[in-house]
């Protein structure tokens, strides 16, 4: 069982599977969704397992075949600190799910928070994860700012990267500067904001100036937003670093 972090800082169980044939396509993996579903399905490492595909697309272990247990099965254990930056992770009772609550300093979340904002229906930058892991790597991004700061000189530094490569990727990062609000909205990540809710905000309140001045009772006013949307995007505009990000967003935009 693997520990993945993702860019919201969940760390979400996986298991890996001896390869078998399901509904056309090789399973190797599946999620475990969380430690309540782990120990609710008393799994251990070295059982077998059924396996089905939810909605014919994503692979899920829906249970244990306890007479097949071995005696040399172990007992996995959910981490108690960030399998990537080693915080210690906090436990969200409404999701039961874990957090690791370092959004600035875990080295996962961080480039998961770039991949997010450049991907098609986001800011649709042509780039891909290992272009993401090499500029991050290289300290060139650190933020979703510091892409509108990227020279050609910087681009022609990371592998495989010739003159025209880096071009487009530049021509693809002024283009974006044009995408709708609702998708900057989208891209920044926010808890809870998908492209549907992202939509919404967008149309009620029309500029980033005025969604971070939004009331709790303002937004809770907006269709398909509840309590818990409206919380998460206040506390994303509370936060000092991301205040910074929008107007560095802004001045390197504009």
């Amino acid at each position: 069982i693997d520990y993945q972090v993702g860019r919201t800082g969940a760390v979400t169980p996986v298991a890996n599977l001896e390869p078998v044939q399901l509904s056309g396509t090789v399973v190797k993996r599946a999620s475990l969704h969380n430690a309540d579903q782990m120990q609710q399905l008393d799994i251990h490492i070295g059982d077998y397992v059924y396996v089905e595909k939810g909605g014919e697309i994503i692979p899920k272990i829906t249970g244990v075949e306890l007479s097949q247990r071995g005696a040399d099965v172990t007992e996995p254990h959910f981490p108690e600190t960030c399998p990537d930056c080693g915080t210690k992770l906090i436990r969200d009772e409404q999701e039961a799910k874990s957090f690791c609550p370092n959004q600035t300093g875990c080295p996962t979340q961080i480039k998961g928070k770039l991949v997010h904002f450049l991907s098609r229906k986001a800011m649709n930058v042509i780039a891909g994860d290992a272009t993401i892991e090499q500029l991050y790597n290289k300290a060139l991004v650190w933020n979703p700012a510091d892409f509108y700061e990227l020279e050609k000189e910087h681009l022609l530094t990371l592998d495989g990267w010739k003159e025209k490569s880096a071009e487009r990727f530049l021509k693809s990062l002024q283009e974006s500067k044009n995408v709708p609000f609702e998708r900057v909205l989208y891209a920044l990540g926010i808890r809870y904001v998908g492209e549907t809710v992202a939509k919404k905000l967008a149309n009620a309140f029309p500029s980033i100036d005025q969604l971070q001045t939004a009331t709790l009772d303002e937004l809770i006013r907006v269709d398909e937003i509840g309590e818990r949307i409206a919380q998460s995007v206040i506390k994303w505009f509370a936060d000092e670093d991301n205040r910074q990000l929008i107007i560095l967003l802004w001045i390197c935009t504009i």
